[in-house]
């Protein structure tokens, strides 16, 4: 989209994404790209720990 600016600032579109990294809801974000800071991703959640069946222990030879 041609969208008129003003000197130094631009319009970019982004896109919420959902867990599965899905597009759910567009953004239109009028900015200056020379402020732009990058901010990484928070880090995954972790997984709840499921419940793990009790080790074997091999039977004794001998």
């Amino acid at each position: 989209m041609d969208w008129s600016t003003y000197d130094g600032w631009c319009w970019i579109d982004c896109y919420q994404l959902d867990d599965k990294g899905d597009a759910i809801a567009r953004r239109s974000l009028f900015l200056m790209p020379e402020h732009v800071q990058f901010v990484p991703p928070p880090p995954p959640r972790p997984t709840p720990a499921g419940r793990k069946p009790p080790a074997r222990k091999p039977p004794k030879v001998g």
